[in-house]
This record gives structure tokens, C-alpha cells and sequence, in this order.
């Protein structure tokens, strides 16, 4: 193996010994300093180190890892990424700090501020219309504080959470479940785009990783490990999401949660939360008042929300009262209204037009 100017190769090298878990790379890292000391340890001072078992101390002294190094630091370079190591300056302190941290992230786009509060937002991947839209108030409500927010880039909420904090001006962490190449979903190829510019991208998985099911548990620890907190929205109580607030106990770091309607299939394992003594979360206040950071910007909990509506008359009043933040069906808005179909069509399509309201498939409609 040839010597590598920034010090890279021996880090890939090392991560690519078979075998070799996360929580043994860090042993070894304490006990001769960095990858290159190891490569040239002996093998009975390899061996004393806790966890590492002989087969694999014998394979990092013949180096016996598996694929190229050089190869993998090349393709790095030639995808826009780079690689950043545990021990680097750049490498997210609260990360750092937990069990089993990466030891090498592949990281594309910017570096994490040091010292930035960050908070995890994280749910599920079929949402409901009020779901997304509490988790883009939420979110753009902490960019606003200067809060950076984290998510996984997944479908529904994780997508809601960094559209959020980028339309809030704000800086975005997505955590991948594949390789720092790979887009997933393919959907979000404008979404990883936009992170990159304006945040950062980063996965502990080689280059060609898949995004299969068994990464993602995987990646939810660092998820949880960047932040101060974790905020779940709309989670069932079988959602992986819930692994991920598990993991954030595990870590120190606080768990809240959003709550929904008690009909809602999608909000019984938010609630469960609750129940365990989770925060409950109304707005990007109430996150800032848990971790205790105050509030920097406003104690107003209506910075939050939208601005009051247009002038209503008296009947187009009634109707948007009877409406709120979940999807409500025209058949009963007709009940409550007490009025025919053929008004209430018409009251909605005013609604509408002063962009109030609106309608979503199958004649939903909504604040």
C-alpha cells in the first residue's frame, strides 16, 4: 500500500479487514494512535486488543482486506466527495462521542458546523397531508433559530423535515442508508442536489452500497448520534422510527414527539412515546424549550404558523371553520354545515381561489 498524502488510505484499509466492527476500529485507534500504526503492530500486540479476535489480527498483518483501497479513495474523489475520519477536525463532536461511532464518513457537499445545535426530525414514509405540513412549519421554524436539521432523505416525513430547513434558510444533514453515489429514493435525486449545496450528505457506507433494508438500522444510530434531540412525527407503533428513538435514549439525547389525531393509525406510536415521557412538540419553541436552549429569536409560538387569513365573509367563515389541519371529506363537510352539497361545492371553490383551503384527491380538502 502506498502512502497517501491526506492520510486516507490507511483509514479505507483498515475499514475494509473483514469482520472488523466499528467498536473494534475505535480499540485499536486508542491503543497505537491511528490505521497506519496498526498496519505495522505485531501480531501478539494486536491480539491483546478486546474484541479483536486472532483470524482478523492475522489478516491486518498480512493486509488481507477486501477490495482496493486506492481504488475506493479514487472513485471518492471523482463522485465530488471526500472522506472524513474520526479524528478529524471536521467530524461532528456529539458523534464522536457515542458508542460506536463511523469510524470514516464519506461526506459530500459541506462540512457540519462545529457547535451547532442539531436536531433530528424523523417519521413516517406515508404520511398524511398533516404531517407534512407540521413537519415543514417545524422545520423551517428551527432554521430560523439557527438549528441545523437532520433526517435520512427517505420518502414522507425525512423529506418534509429537509425541505423544511431549506426553505427556512437553513442547513440540512441527510444521512444515507447506501453509498454517498447512490440516490434514494431516485425521487429525491433534486432534494440530495439541493442538501449538497446547501448542507451536507454523508454515510458511513462504502461506495455502491445498496440501500437493502439491513443499512438502515445502521444508520438511524447516526442519525440519532449528530443530534440533540429527536423529533418523531406520524410513526406507527411498529415504525422504524422508533428503533431510532430507542437508540436516541441509548445515546443521552432527548426524544419528543408530534401528535396526531387518536384516529390515526399513523400516530400510535407517537403517542406511545408521549405516554413514555416524550416531549409533546407543537412548534420549533417547544424543541428549543426541551433542550433547553431557550428562545433566541421570538417567544412567540405563532411564528410557527402561517398569517391569519384573507377577509371571510359569513358563509365562507362557516365553511373554514368546520376545516382544519386534517383532510376532511366534502360528504362531511355537507353534515356539519348542515347545508346542500351544491353550496358547499361552491363555498369551497371561493375558499380555494383566495388560496385558503385545499382540495386534495378524492374530494378532501384542507386548511
Amino acid at each position: 500500500m502506498r502512502k497517501c498524502s491526506d492520510g486516507k488510505l490507511s483509514w479505507l484499509a483498515l475499514k475494509m479487514i473483514p469482520n472488523l466492527g466499528n467498536v473494534t476500529y475505535k480499540r485499536l485507534l486508542d491503543r497505537f494512535g491511528d490505521p497506519a500504526n496498526v498496519f505495522t503492530a505485531k501480531l501478539n500486540d494486536l491480539i491483546e486488543v478486546e474484541g479483536l479476535r486472532p483470524e482478523t489480527a492475522r489478516r491486518i498483518v498480512s493486509r488481507a482486506w477486501q477490495g482496493n483501497p486506492e481504488d475506493e479513495l479514487m472513485r471518492v474523489r471523482r463522485c465530488g466527495a471526500k472522506l472524513v475520519t474520526v479524528l478529524d477536525p471536521s467530524y461532528p463532536t456529539d458523534l464522536r462521542e457515542i458508542h460506536d461511532p463511523p469510524p470514516l464518513l464519506y461526506v459530500k457537499g459541506n462540512d457540519i458546523p462545529q457547535g451547532k445545535t442539531i436536531v433530528s426530525v424523523i417519521g413516517s414514509r406515508n404520511p398524511s397531508h398533516y404531517g407534512l405540513k407540521i413537519t415543514e412549519e417545524i422545520c423551517q421554524g428551527l432554521a430560523r433559530r439557527n438549528i441545523a436539521v437532520v433526517s435520512g432523505m427517505a420518502r414522507g416525513i425525512d423529506s418534509a423535515a429537509h425541505w423544511g430547513c431549506l426553505r427556512g434558510h437553513g442547513f440540512t444533514v441527510a444521512v444515507l442508508g447506501s453509498g454517498i453515489d447512490i440516490v434514494y429514493p431516485e425521487s429525491n435525486s433534486k432534494l440530495f442536489d439541493r442538501i449538497v449545496e446547501k448542507g451536507s450528505v454523508i454515510t458511513e457506507f462504502p461506495l455502491g452500497t445498496p440501500p437493502e433494508a439491513k443499512n438502515f438500522p445502521i444508520r438511524n444510530r447516526v442519525i440519532s448520534g449528530l443530534s440533540k434531540g429527536v423529533v418523531v412525527v406520524e410513526a406507527s407503533r411498529r415504525s422504524g422510527s422508533l428503533i431510532t428513538a430507542s437508540l436516541a435514549l441509548e445515546q443521552g439525547r432527548e426524544v419528543l414527539a408530534v401528535p396526531g389525531s387518536i384516529e390515526s393509525f399513523k400516530s400510535t406510536g407517537t403517542h406511545l412515546l408521549i405516554k413514555q415521557g416524550a416531549k409533546l412538540v407543537e412548534s420549533a419553541d417547544d424543541i428549543l424549550q426541551e433542550l433547553g436552549l431557550g428562545y433566541p429569536h421570538s417567544k412567540e409560538r405563532t411564528t410557527d404558523k402561517k398569517g391569519a387569513p384573507p377577509p371571510l365573509d359569513e358563509d365562507e367563515k362557516r365553511i373554514y371553520d368546520i376545516l382544519g389541519d386534517y383532510p376532511i371529506h366534502i360528504d362531511q363537510i355537507v353534515r356539519q354545515s348542515e347545508k346542500d352539497a351544491a353550496w358547499v361545492a361552491s363555498l369551497l371553490t371561493r375558499l380555494e381561489l383566495k388560496g385558503v383551503i385545499t382540495q386534495l384527491p378524492g374530494k378532501i380538502f384542507v386548511r
